[in-house]
């Protein structure tokens, strides 16, 4: 039997503030109800900007416009509940701040987003036990304390086709 290969999921966020409130989606998870950022997993022939452009606007139905790479982070979850534990799911998270446009009122939300809400950082603060994972706080505030890096800081090449 061949073993399982590992790979890590890559993953996108945006931050999204207005008037310093921050958008944000309440999701069903296996956990229950939960917050974050509108995020989702980088499909494939997709560059990074474009897959956070298309998550924000599949989740909450505003455009997003990168402006920023916030971070990158690696976190990981032990899988609950199998037989067959290869040690859990790692993910890498690429978080994107940038400018939201007004929301397209026709179009609907991804199946597990109940609802999009704006909230203050404090707000955030105040209710960690919401959060999807303690990324999305780790994001806020790595945003509020200023961190950005060029769009440019992570470089995407194409490859051809083998000859």
């Amino acid at each position: 039997m061949k073993p399982e290969t590992w790979l890590p999921h890559v993953t996108v966020a945006a931050i999204v503030e207005r008037d310093g409130r921050f958008l944000l989606v309440e999701e069903h998870t296996a956990d229950g109800l939960r917050l974050n950022q509108p995020a989702g997993h980088l499909e494939a022939g997709e560059t990074l900007q474009q897959a956070v452009i298309r998550e924000t606007l599949e989740e909450t139905a505003h455009p997003f416009a990168p402006e920023a790479l916030v971070g990158m982070y690696m976190t990981h979850f032990e899988r609950r509940g199998t037989d067959h534990d290869n040690g859990g799911v790692t993910y890498l998270r690429f978080t994107y701040c940038g400018a939201g446009g007004q929301p397209d009122a026709a179009r609907s939300l991804d199946p597990d987003i109940v609802r999009t809400l704006w909230m203050s950082a404090d707000e955030l603060r105040a209710c960690p036990e919401r959060h999807r994972t303690p990324l999305v706080m780790q994001c806020v505030d790595d945003y509020l304390a200023g961190r950005r890096f060029p769009l440019d800081f992570v470089q995407t090449h194409s490859v051809g086709p083998k000859r």
